[in-house]
């Protein structure tokens, strides 16, 4: 399968979440060959494509499952034990980069895949039809988030299951607190607000007088963005994004550290 392939049967089939995975070496006896790819469910399941048979199966729905995860590409090593053995390590073992996986196979075959996930980008809601707003929306696309506008008066879009949302509120004045209170409704991965640290304190005694959880308004980031010593709008939304990037990264890197 091509890329494009693989891609134009994942939107086919609705998939949000979907993997490819690529045979990039074989040792030995093996069903399938170097260049073999398939396209992956989030659960690991062959949607299309041919790894081999049963032997790499199991190993491939872990690598997947951890890629979905921790939000990184895998790749993995099936191979018998004895030639685990050879190397030094043991199925479950991770060596530069390398997860090992033994393969119970007669045909004692060794297979090198790399599974690369396709998560959606993560949420970028934005309160406010402000001049930093506007600039927000503009810039956010070119960094790879999916920046939509947020009603002050409406719940939130619905979220897709593992994805990240992200929340700024730069209603600037227009809405302050019907934006904050909307926004803090749901959990959030992080949730930034345009404006003095000095206003955003004025406003959370109002957002505990509205029962607001004073944990979720501590979560709150006010002033949005990093110090960079932004005054133009299109400076402030580019220190928003700078924040938003770190954030993300963090986030990430984290994951494929539990992971």
């Amino acid at each position: 399968m091509t890329p494009k392939q693989i891609m134009e049967h994942s939107l086919q089939e609705g998939e949000d979440y979907f993997a490819i995975a690529t045979i990039v070496r074989t040792a030995g006896t093996t069903a399938a060959k170097p260049g073999a790819k398939a396209l992956l469910r989030a659960d690991g399941t062959i949607l299309e494509g041919w790894l081999g048979g049963g032997c790499v199966k199991g190993a491939i729905r872990e690598a997947t499952l951890r890629a979905y995860t921790t939000g990184q590409p895998q790749f993995i090593s099936v191979a018998p034990e004895e030639h685990l053995a050879e190397k030094g390590v043991k199925a479950g073992d991770d060596v530069d980069g390398v997860r090992f996986a033994r393969n119970g196979c007669p045909s004692k075959g060794t297979i090198d895949i790399f599974i690369e996930p396709h998560l959606p980008e993560p949420d970028l809601l934005i309160f406010g039809q402000s001049p930093v707003a506007v600039k927000l929306m503009e810039l956010a696309p070119q960094f790879g988030w999916t920046a939509a506008e947020a009603a002050t008066n409406a719940p939130l879009p619905t979220r897709l299951p593992g994805s990240g949302r992200y929340l700024v509120i730069a209603t600037q004045g227009q809405g302050d607190l019907a934006a904050l209170q909307t926004g803090l409704a749901e959990s959030a991965d992080y949730v930034a607000f345009v404006g003095s640290a000095k206003k955003f304190a004025a406003l959370s005694d109002k957002l505990v007088a509205t029962g607001v959880n004073a944990a979720q308004i501590a979560d709150v980031h006010a002033p949005a963005g990093l110090n960079i010593g932004a005054v133009t709008p299109a400076e402030i939304a580019l220190s928003i994004l700078a924040k938003l990037t770190q954030v993300k990264r963090e986030v990430l890197a984290q994951a494929a550290q539990n992971g």
